[in-house]
């Protein structure tokens, strides 16, 4: 996972060269996207072979995206198909691997939803490492141009105000012993180190949350290892299996170094009131 834009940025218009000194009639349309592809398919998974999903796993996004910095993204597999690993890719942002998310004992599902950030009119794709090694790809492709050097929505000051504060949703029935929705919002900046502030004419730098490690009752549910292309406001919803008597923790880590932590109990009459965020 990358820590240092400016290094994917480099490697991003290295890609872009070689792709640009393919004949046009290569580089247009499908020809483009597949071309883009081998490219970061090398990058990320070396010789591994990749395979269409089809049914057993789906990625939901909009087809024009209403902000660009805040695309909501859906990925649902199938409740038989167990997956070690989801990686989510924005092929043509500057840093395209936005999110490795790591399924452990306490998930109840690999389905995951999050927002993004997306640069220019690109596939999104969902690929998933099943419990035998596989890699299963699903993907869709969205308009929207712009959302890596977006400004913030919020101010400045308000956004620092609430820096790290960590807001926990449960399902409204949750059942000790099977599988129950939740989730997570990080207050965050997440500066992707590509906006300009107009007011001191520079650019902002790259600040954004890194890590997120979610446990049950001290059982790993989720970890996940995110970039730039995680939108403002981290937001994620997963499935977990809920224990009698324990809490969901949230432990985030950002670029600063910074550690945000929230735990709340797994009964929605105790944190439906969560005054968090």
């Amino acid at each position: 996972m990358a820590r240092y834009p400016s290094i994917w940025l480099a490697i991003w218009l290295a890609g872009l060269l070689t792709i640009l000194s393919i004949p046009a009639f290569a580089v247009t349309g499908t020809a483009d996207d597949a071309a883009r592809w081998d490219l970061l398919h090398d990058m990320y998974f070396k010789d591994r072979a990749v395979e269409e999903a089809g049914d057993r796993m789906r990625i939901d996004a909009p087809a024009r995206a209403h902000d660009a910095a805040l695309v909501p993204v859906k990925v649902e597999v199938a409740p038989s198909l167990r997956l070690k690993t989801l990686s989510l890719l924005v092929d043509k942002n500057p840093v395209p691997l936005a999110a490795i998310f790591r399924f452990g004992p306490a998930s109840a599902g690999s389905s995951i939803e999050t927002r993004l950030r997306v640069n220019e009119y690109t596939t999104v794709r969902a690929i998933g490492e099943t419990e035998d090694g596989r890699l299963l790809m699903a993907h869709v492709f969205v308009k929207a141009a712009g959302g890596c050097s977006a400004p913030a929505l919020k101010d400045p000051q308000e956004a620092m105000a609430r820096l790290g504060r960590i807001k926990v949703k449960l399902a409204d029935t949750v059942t000790a012993g099977s599988p129950a929705s939740a989730q997570v919002m990080i207050g965050h900046p997440n500066n992707s180190g590509l906006q300009f502030d107009q007011v001191s004419r520079t650019y902002i730098p790259a600040h954004y949350i890194e890590s997120i490690v979610i446990r049950s009752g001290g059982r790993p549910v989720l970890e996940a290892d995110t970039d730039i292309s995680i939108s403002e406001d981290p937001n994620l919803r997963f499935s977990f299996m809920p224990m009698e008597g324990e809490s969901l923790e949230v432990v985030a880590r950002d670029t600063k170094g910074a550690t945000f932590t929230r735990s709340v109990p797994e009964t929605p009459e105790q944190a439906k009131d969560d005054p968090a965020l």
